[in-house]
Formats: structure tokens, C-alpha cells, sequence
């Protein structure tokens, strides 16, 4: 065994296995249209009015105007939590409510904005319905701007459906990672490891697939997990992934002992431009380090830490992380043939689908279940 762990350590990361092709723009269940895309205008990009803190400015400036009357006194907006911001927009005084109801409908216009613009491009062109993830998805707050942003888009004619991602956020990056996996996989073994790499938290966690409930993964669900804030810490690039590593090699420790069966398997949602290589040609700048570096790959680097799991070698797919969030929804994407998501964080993750065709032309059954007729 001394032998086998000597011979592990000594490769290299130019060692893996060029197994699978990252950030594919073919998966098993859908085609991705597109990623990251950026819209620039003059002061920036247009992706920018919809971010998590566009949000929390558009709050500060409605209590500042309500003065002594905002809500949650003197407390800084930037301490307030969505819990909070829930809790006055159910129970607060009519000031307090009008206070968030305010910068609920100004984000609304920005999210319906970029979202107009997003359609008008080509790669989104024909989209049905869009799915609205991210940390600030976590508010009911939140839920209400979603609402309304379609409300406005459709008041612009533009035909969209909006709605909030089903999963927690802190969950849905973990659990798109299933659909990275290959179909074959699943014949032999009941969960996965999983990482979802934002620009404050990394996570890992193991999903478990639950087939023997739903063979479209619609009932996968994260068994275990682990977040390190590392935006708390400002740490190295490589003392990041030693981080990570150690989270995953945790994780596998931990499927040991209850007995699971755990595919040789790592899915990775990650923020950029995944080249067919792993590396990110761009898009990582709110990462710790420099990840776009030509000397660094990061499914090189995770296999290097973890080569085998279980006695198999071990395989790692990096895909774009709203890429990864939005394939979260795709058991309940089924009845629409082009849909997207929008993830709200750091900045705005985006990603565009169009669902592959299934045997048996099942999506046209549900369809027609759903009484939306044929295509």
C-alpha cells in the first residue's frame, strides 16, 4: 500500500486522463446554447444591474430616503439578511413594507431588463422559460422580484416564464452535477461527489441519485455537505484547492464508512470559460488566485489529489457553474424545448439549454399532459 501511495504522489497533473471533454456543449439530457455570456454597455456590462448587490443598493438608497422610518433602524444594509428582509416585508409597519416593496420593483425592472436584452441575443433567441437561481434566490423577497420582473417582461411583449430554481441554492450547484455524470455510470452506483466553486463559498457534498424513486434524477438530493467561506480568508489558489481536496477526500472517507456506493466520479460547476481541457480561458477573477493561469488546470489538479476512489480511477468533469446550477432543473424542463438560467451571486451567471429529444418522444406526452399541446 506504501507503494501504491508513493507511486500516486508521484504523478503529475499532466498525468490525468484526458477521459472526458470539459465544459461540453453536449450533455445527455440537453444541449448548452450558451454560457457566461456578457452584454456590455457604457459603464459595464448589463448583467451587472441584476447582481446580488444591485439589490442591496437599490435597499439602501429606499432607506435612506424613508430616513427615520427604514426599516431595521440603524443596523447597515450590507449586515441585513434576507431572513430579515422577509420578516419587515411580512410583519413590518406600511413604511417598512413600502421600504423593501420599493427596492423589490426597482430590482425587478433591472432583472426584466437583462433579461429582455438576453432574449434579443441570438444564442437565447426562442427561450421558453428561464429559471432564476443564485444566493439572493433564498428570500421570499426575491421571489416576489422574480414574479414581478415577468410581469414587466411581458408587459414589454416579451413572452417569458420566470420562476425561482426548486432547489436551495446552496444545494443546486451540488445536485446539477449528476447530469455531468455518464448515463452508464448510474447502472453500479447510488451517489456522486460533487463541488460547486463560487466567488465567496466553495462546496462539496455527496449527492445521492435515488433512481430506484426517479429514473429521471427529479429525486436526486445532496446527502452531505461542506462550504468553506474562503472570501472570509483571501487564501492562495493552491492552498484553495487543498482545501478542496480535503473536503473531498473527507467526503470519501465518510462514504467508506457508511458503506455507499460511490462512483469514481467528481462534477465540478466552476465560474468561466471552461475550455475542452479544464482550464478557464476567463470569467474565474472573483476566485482566490489566479485560475486562468496557462500552468494551471484544475480536473488535473483534483484527480492528482484524489486519483481513485473506491479502487477505480477516478474521472472529473468541470463544467461552467451556472451551467452546472441550472442542470439542477432539467427533470422539470421537460416540456419546454428552449430554456435558460439566471444565477444571482457575486455576479450573473447565465446559461442557455435547449432540451435534447428523448426516446419514445416522451417530452411531447408531457406536454400534452400539461395540456401545452404538441411542438
Amino acid at each position: 500500500m506504501a507503494e501504491k501511495n508513493r507511486d500516486n504522489a508521484a504523478r503529475s497533473a499532466s498525468d490525468a486522463p484526458p477521459a472526458v471533454a470539459h465544459g461540453s456543449p453536449t450533455l445527455t439530457a440537453v444541449t448548452v446554447d450558451a454560457s457566461n455570456s456578457q452584454m456590455r454597455e457604457e459603464d459595464g456590462f448589463v448583467g451587472d444591474r441584476a447582481r446580488r448587490a444591485a439589490f442591496f443598493q437599490s435597499l439602501d438608497r429606499w432607506r435612506e430616503i424613508a430616513g427615520d422610518a427604514a426599516p431595521l433602524g440603524e443596523t447597515a444594509t450590507a449586515d441585513i439578511s434576507k431572513r430579515q428582509i422577509d420578516d419587515v416585508l411580512m410583519e413590518g409597519d406600511p413604511v417598512e413594507q413600502a421600504v423593501i416593496l420599493s427596492a423589490v420593483e426597482e430590482y425587478a425592472g433591472e432583472l426584466a431588463t437583462v433579461v429582455r436584452r438576453l432574449l434579443r441575443t441570438k444564442e437565447w433567441r426562442g427561450t421558453e422559460r428561464i429559471a432564476i437561481g443564485g444566493g439572493l434566490k433564498a428570500g421570499r423577497f426575491a421571489e416576489i422580484a422574480i414574479a414581478r420582473a415577468e410581469l414587466i417582461a411581458r408587459s414589454h411583449d416579451t413572452e417569458i416564464e420566470l420562476r425561482p430554481i426548486r432547489h436551495h441554492p446552496d444545494e443546486a450547484g451540488l445536485i446539477g452535477a449528476v447530469h455531468l455524470a455518464p448515463s452508464w455510470m448510474f447502472a453500479n452506483f447510488g451517489e456522486i461527489l460533487a463541488v460547486d466553486i463560487g466567488g465567496t463559498n466553495i462546496r462539496a457534498g455527496i449527492v445521492r441519485l435515488n433512481l430506484d424513486k426517479a429514473e429521471d434524477l427529479s429525486k436526486a438530493k445532496v446527502r452531505t455537505s461542506q462550504i468553506w467561506r474562503h472570501g472570509d480568508e483571501d487564501p492562495k489558489r493552491d492552498m484553495a484547492i487543498e482545501r478542496l481536496a480535503k473536503m473531498l477526500k473527507d467526503l470519501v472517507g465518510e462514504a467508506e464508512e457508511e458503506k455507499l456506493s460511490l462512483a469514481p466520479f467528481i462534477g465540478v460547476g466552476c465560474p468561466g470559460v471552461i475550455q475542452p481541457d479544464g482550464s478557464i480561458a476567463a470569467g474565474a477573477q472573483n476566485l482566490p488566485g489566479n485560475w486562468e493561469s496557462s500552468r494551471f488546470n484544475l480536473p488535473a489538479a483534483l484527480w492528482q489529489a484524489i486519483p481513485e476512489i473506491g479502487g477505480r480511477e477516478t474521472t472529473v468533469v468541470v463544467h461552467n457553474d451556472a451551467v452546472v446550477q441550472g442542470l439542477s432543473e432539467v427533470p422539470l424542463m421537460q416540456d419546454v424545448t428552449h430554456w435558460g438560467v439566471l444565477t444571482i451571486g457575486t455576479g450573473l451567471g447565465n446559461a442557455r439549454f435547449t432540451t435534447r429529444a428523448r426516446p419514445n418522444d416522451e417530452r411531447k406526452a408531457v406536454r400534452r399532459k400539461n395540456g401545452a399541446g404538441g411542438d
